[in-house]
């Protein structure tokens, strides 16, 4: 049996984005789409913003994990939320008030999420778990898709969990980057619930099976 708490959050980073439809609807199986919005500034990187989140709000058949890459989070986070997407995660270093800026998110209608990165450390997050409905350990540098895991980001993710279960916290814990079936197991072993697999998902022939399997994976070894 496979816990209702795993999530299996295909990136569209690794989509064929000119047949974005089709490419969304291969991941019907799955949780949710995470959507990376970059900004080129706040990452070396630029995907996509405002206007493309809408069209794949319209067009998706599961709900929409939003990660912002962006600078001034405070500012731009509110929108994407308005836009419909389920949830909405902005990074710990781009927002000046995260905790406010989580609250508007909540106020508009979408699950509120915190990012943090590989060098970022998340005992500050600890006071606070209760006004996040996710927290986002990046599992790679963020800006690119296809990195290798890091599995040195593990003691932190169990940290982190351990304090949200010792506080009764109901947060999520999401991993993304270099996840796919040789890896999860170490991030469900640490006490991730919520998982983002790019080219372990859209680049399998069969993106369904590929879910499942991530799942099964996932759940087997999940931290409870």
């Amino acid at each position: 049996m496979v816990p209702d708490s795993i999530r299996i959050n295909p990136s569209i980073l690794a989509a064929d984005f000119v047949n974005m439809q089709t490419e969304l609807g291969r991941i019907a199986a799955a949780d949710f789409v995470h959507v990376d919005v970059m900004d080129n500034h706040f990452v070396p990187n630029l995907t996509f913003g405002p206007q493309m989140v809408e069209r794949i709000q319209a067009t998706s058949p599961v709900p929409l994990d939003v990660h912002l890459m962006i600078t001034d989070a405070d500012r731009w986070a509110p929108g994407y939320a308005e836009l419909g997407a389920a949830s909405v995660t902005f990074h710990l270093e781009a927002a000046t008030d995260p905790v406010s800026l989580a609250r508007r998110l909540r106020q508009i209608g979408a699950r509120a999420g915190v990012a943090v990165k590989p060098a970022t450390p998340v005992e500050g997050l600890y006071d606070v778990l209760d006004e996040f409905d996710q927290i986002l350990v990046m599992t790679v540098e963020p800006g690119f898709g296809g990195q290798s895991f890091m599995a040195d980001q593990m003691p932190k993710l169990a940290r982190l969990h351990d304090e949200a279960r010792r506080r009764g916290s109901q947060v999520w814990l999401q991993v993304d980057g270099g996840v796919s079936e040789s890896t999860i197991a170490q991030a469900a072993e640490a006490g991730a619930d919520t998982f983002v697999a790019g080219s372990a998902v859209f680049g399998a022939d069969d993106p369904a099976r590929a879910i499942e399997a991530l799942r099964g994976l996932a759940g087997s070894a999940h931290r409870h």
